[in-house]
């Protein structure tokens, strides 16, 4: 293989003519600058949709401006490419769960009513968050059961575990959220919202979607608050306040009390979009002075009153003061007489975060604790770990037996450690399950073990169309269920999966850590790492061959020069994104189905971004010429056409036109038949030759091909190229055209840091032997 570090590479090992130009493509555009995550590619969709007086800028415009990110998601679908879904957004499994979880909040009040200061909320929400600020107060308080709430709220009482149904939406929902049945907003709301947004010089394409965010009253609400338009997907800081000027005229100015709550919630849904639960007061603070909002002090007490955040302050929780006011007071209350030197105070941290967030950092924090200190012992291990085919499944197996919760890190090789432990508790009569990000995951999990029915898909357990179902508590019928690719866990979806296991079920948490993280907010897998709250396994075994060399090499910051005798890594230099192009389609189309007898439809592409002259829609456009031309007659696609469909945030399900009709497009998404309804199908359904990183985790094919355009530079990232690297199984071409921008992000560029508070959470939890 041509070496990696400090030089271009050459041209030895190549597969493809030197001396064949480069088809059609152009120039590299405006370099991309790392994979945009769905919400903000449905910002710049939105966006496209028309904001007439309202936006300037437009969807490309918004599209490319995504900052990069080593962990929001950049799944597919329209939202991805930048294509808006005008249908009304709506409520993914996760949140659905969680809403009906707020009972929850009973335990969780009680704990913090045992600190010395509780989380500061408002009190002056109206309409829906009111009540339900009202209601959750009120089962604070004890003036209500949970039982009750539900009564009240939400109809007929759900059972603790299932899952429920959709309940109001929040005030501003996830912009990936999965497809779920609602009712449609009534066409006289959407008149009158029509009528509102036209009055101020907004698209009226907006009408639908801001009556699915806002309800019923949203003609109502924007007229007295123009500013919650910020609450509908693609709308920005800058389209909302020429709304606000042209409905409210000289009554409105910068620092509005309407406005600047807005702006506060805006910042904090973009944070979550980089993967952050929390956000410093001061970067919010910042953010604000940025807006032109002179008094973000003040801006973001009001935001607190108004229960559009919640704060935190780390190291000593009171009410929100400012971090200046909580360290001045800090020497007080140490006590300090005269004649002694007061001790500096503690550093605080004062965080702000939004409330569904919270609540599920609180509930995961919670449900991790009653599995590490409820773990039943009673099944003998010895003779399972005695027959482990490893040293590390064998390590795996003795602590699975011990304890309720572990970590378990490793490679792809060290995917066999969790199957043989799956395999072993079966063998003592245990009812073990193995879960996985992705259908490909779920299958290779299910080979290792030995039994298909022994593994499912995450999303697929949780839904109950996999798995074994629930018992008369409404919890998962598992004594042991093991998570692979845990890093792809979110923080919401990880609170629903421990909530559904019963007391006493273990869970192995597994996963590489090297790999990008989840694509929602949150980094859970990393923070019960670092939190050290639960057994710890970490692999011995190594990533076999010339990629599992050079990958490995990658995990710690070093991107080596490997023999590859056999061709398994090829280095293809390309001076341009036209020629990256025209150079990856060879490789697929060509030179590695002749070298390695590995079809097209077994190699994946992988590129940094959607955007850019060799991002993933001009490669897909190219691929399709080459490989399935047609007209894209449904829709934009043929029969035979490689697709990826994503029905819920952070889940690229990787699959094949078969044909349409009146009841939608037809998919064969890996053995399994899937429907897309016509008016989804732009939405949550594109070509798939080419995916983002992001995309590809959790995935392997038997070859892959990473393109690297000059633009790409900015995108790069030690996790990203670990992750990108490793997809391919028996053969991995190179396309690279970023020169020293490659070596320099493998040994400078680590992941990209997120603000959670999980991990705290767990570390205040008390130890099983503290506990016993």
């Amino acid at each position: 293989m041509t070496a990696l570090p400090g030089e271009t590479p050459g041209t030895a090992g190549t597969d493809t003519p030197e001396g064949d130009e480069p088809t059609g493509a152009t120039d590299a555009e405006a370099p991309a600058r790392g994979e945009a995550t769905d919400a903000e590619a449905t910002e710049a969709g939105a966006s496209a949709a028309g904001t007439g007086g309202v936006a300037e800028a437009s969807a490309a415009e918004a599209t490319e401006s995504a900052e990069p990110t080593e962990g929001a998601g950049d799944t597919a679908g329209a939202s991805a490419d930048g294509e808006g879904d005008a249908a009304a957004p709506v409520l993914s499994e996760a949140q659905a769960e969680l809403a009906a979880q707020r009972e929850l909040r009973e335990r969780i009040a009680q704990r913090k009513a045992a600190k010395d200061g509780p989380v500061a909320a408002g009190t002056k929400l109206s309409g829906t968050a009111a009540d339900l600020l009202a209601a959750v107060r009120a089962v604070e308080s004890g003036e209500k059961t949970g039982t009750e709430f539900f009564d009240s709220h939400l109809g007929t009482p759900t059972p603790r575990r299932a899952a429920p149904a959709p309940v109001a939406p929040p005030r501003r929902p996830d912009p990936a959220a999965a497809p779920v049945e609602r009712p449609a907003a009534s066409p006289e709301a959407v008149d009158a919202v029509r009528a509102v947004l036209t009055e101020g010089g907004a698209p009226e394409a907006l009408a639908r979607p801001a009556t699915g965010t806002l309800g019923e009253q949203a003609a109502e609400l924007l007229r007295a608050d123009p500013w919650q338009l910020l609450a509908v997907p693609g709308v920005r800081p800058e389209q909302a306040d020429g709304f606000a000027r042209a409905l409210l005229g000289a009554g409105c100015g910068p620092d509005d009390e309407r406005r600047t709550a807005a702006l506060v919630g805006w910042v904090l849904e973009r944070a979550a979009l980089q993967g952050h639960t929390a956000l410093d007061a001061e970067a919010v603070r910042a953010a604000l002075a940025e807006r032109a909002v002179r008094d973000p002090d003040e801006a973001v007490r009001h935001a607190v009153e108004e229960g559009v955040a919640l704060v935190f302050q780390e190291g000593a929780e009171a009410g929100f003061e400012g971090a200046e006011d909580v360290e001045a007071e800090a020497p007080a209350e140490g006590g300090a007489t005269e004649g002694e030197e007061a001790e500096a105070p503690e550093p605080v941290q004062v965080l702000l975060g939004l409330d569904r967030y919270a609540l599920a950092e609180e509930s995961l924090a919670d449900g991790l604790a009653r599995l590490l200190n409820a773990c039943e012992k009673g099944a003998d291990w010895a003779e399972a770990a005695a027959a482990a085919p490893s040293p590390s499944a064998a390590e795996l197996i003795r602590t699975a037996a011990t304890a309720g919760l572990v970590v378990h890190s490793g490679g792809e090789a060290a995917r066999a450690e969790p199957a043989a432990l799956i395999a072993a508790a079966r063998g003592l009569g245990l009812r073990a399950l193995g879960a996985a990000h992705s259908e490909d995951g779920r299958r290779r999990l299910a080979e290792a073990v030995g039994a298909p029915e022994a593994a499912v898909t995450l999303a697929g357990l949780l839904s109950g169309t996999e798995g074994p179902g629930r018992d008369e508590d409404g919890a998962l019928a598992l004594d042991l269920l093991v998570v692979l690719d845990a890093p792809q866990l979110d923080v919401e979806g990880a609170a629903v999966l421990v909530e559904a296991l019963a007391d006493g079920a273990r869970l192995v948490l597994s996963g590489d850590p090297g790999v990008l993280g989840s694509a929602g907010a949150g980094r859970v897998f990393a923070d019960v790492l670092a939190a050290r709250a639960c057994p710890q396994v970490v692999s011995r075994t190594p990533d076999p061959g010339p990629i599992g060399e050079l990958v490995s090499g990658i995990g710690i910051g070093e991107l080596n020069q490997v023999a590859a005798p056999g061709k398994e890594v090829v280095i293809v230099p390309v001076r341009d994104a036209g020629e990256a192009v025209h150079r990856t389609v060879q490789l697929v189309a060509d030179s590695v189905p002749r070298a390695f007898s590995i079809p097209a439809a077994d190699t994946q592409v992988i590129t940094v971004g959607h955007g850019g002259a060799a991002g993933t829609r001009a490669l897909n456009e190219a691929l399709k010429q080459r490989l399935n031309p047609g007209p894209g007659r449904f829709g934009g696609f043929d029969p035979g056409d490689r697709v990826v469909h994503v029905p819920a945030p952070g889940r690229a399900v990787p699959g094949v036109v078969r044909s349409a009709d009146a009841e939608g497009l037809h998919l064969d998404c890996g053995g399994t038949p899937v429907v897309v309804p016509q008016e989804r199908v732009e939405a949550v359904v594109r070509h798939g030759w080419a995916l983002s990183a992001h995309q590809a985790a959790g995935m392997r094919w038997p070859a892959a091909v990473v393109v690297l355009p000059g633009d790409a530079a900015a995108g790069l990232s030690r996790p990203w190229v670990y992750t990108a690297f490793g997809r391919g199984e028996r053969h991995l071409s190179v396309v690279h055209g970023v020169d020293q921008a490659l070596p320099h992000a493998v040994a400078q560029v680590p992941a990209q840091e997120r603000t959670t508070r999980l991990r705290p959470l767990l570390e205040a939890l008390p130890t099983p032997d503290a506990a016993s």
